[in-house]
């Protein structure tokens, strides 16, 4: 048992863009239900994130804005470092830089960006972290001084400091994997778990839902490997499912039939799931802030409106 009471946080995923119009509307539409984060995830054919999250934080009035998550492979250090200060700037502050060490193997081919082993990936996603460190927290481009005197040009830094050493937005690190959590136990503000698991002997990008008690072990995991840090660290965790009803027995029997790789009771147990009533729903999340320490709790958008009265439920206790 964890036993970590956090206040609870909470986010909704973008999957699409829609029309303008449909975009904004969501982005207040998430707000008025209670939502704290608004966040963009980074895949090929999905919108452009840090243009999507300044167009979200201008739509509303208190939402943060963040990517969930940057496929690390496919960013430079240094453009990367521009973008997230420019969208902190523009947005007065309110970034949340999420990071992974990308999963998707077809991304890559179709980006012509060399697919490396898991190990690499993560090894890269930590050069990342230092790098963007040194960026925010170093004296600038040297280099650029003429450039900059001749244009009138200021360094350009985020407006944060939070995360980086202090030089910046809250890090969020994502994954499941050993090496990704070991990067997100040493560098990360937030961990995210996100409950997918690559199925053994299946081509990469092949996945199967985690277990309670894998959960379980990947907590125990980064807790051995942050150390001191733990406590200070935000747990979050990206639910797959929300199902409103009344049976959630019957509910999972039915869900069964599509998740071989989970029994109805491991359905019924695994946190990455929400079936039942709002009150149910709502206590699953905090018997599993209890257990496992999520306090920061995010949706994939097409269950944005089921989720909302659970929000609700959880803020008005």
């Amino acid at each position: 048992m964890i036993g970590r009471m956090a206040p609870f946080r909470f986010g909704f995923n973008f999957l699409d863009l829609g029309a303008r119009a449909e975009f904004l509307a969501r982005c207040r539409r998430g707000e008025d239900l209670g939502y704290d984060v608004a966040l963009v995830p980074d895949h090929l054919g999905a919108p452009a994130p840090f243009p999507a999250m300044v167009a979200a934080a201008e739509a509303t009035e208190r939402l943060r804005v963040g990517t969930f998550v940057l496929n690390n492979g496919f960013w430079n250090p240094h453009l990367l470092a521009r973008e997230v200060a420019t969208a902190d700037v523009l947005t007065g502050g309110r970034v949340e830089l999420g990071l992974g060490a990308g999963h998707m193997k077809w991304e890559f081919d179709a980006a012509g960006i060399p697919w490396e082993p898991f190990a690499a990936r993560a090894e890269r996603l930590s050069r990342t972290v230092e790098e963007l460190s040194a960026i925010f927290g170093g004296p600038g481009y040297p280099e650029g001084a003429a450039v900059k005197e001749h244009y009138g040009l200021a360094e350009l830094r985020p407006v944060q400091r939070h995360g980086f050493g202090g030089h910046g937005p809250p890090l969020l690190i994502g994954g499941t994997g050993d090496g990704v959590l070991s990067v997100a136990a040493r560098h990360a503000d937030i961990i995210g778990i996100a409950g997918t698991y690559q199925v053994r002997d299946e081509p990469p990008g092949t996945f199967r839902l985690g277990k309670a008690e894998e959960a379980d072990e990947r907590i125990r995991f980064v807790g051995e490997r942050a150390g001191d840090r733990f406590g200070d660290l935000e747990l979050n965790l990206l639910v797959q499912l929300v199902m409103v009803t009344g049976d959630r027995r019957a509910a999972a029997e039915e869900l069964a039939t599509r998740q071989p790789h989970l029994t109805v009771d491991e359905i019924l147990d695994c946190p990455f799931l929400l079936i039942g009533t709002v009150e149910q729903m709502a206590e699953q999340l905090r018997a599993g802030l209890e257990r496992y320490g999520f306090s920061y709790i995010t949706v994939h958008s097409p269950f944005m409106e089921a989720f909302g009265p659970v929000i609700e439920h959880l803020k008005s206790r």
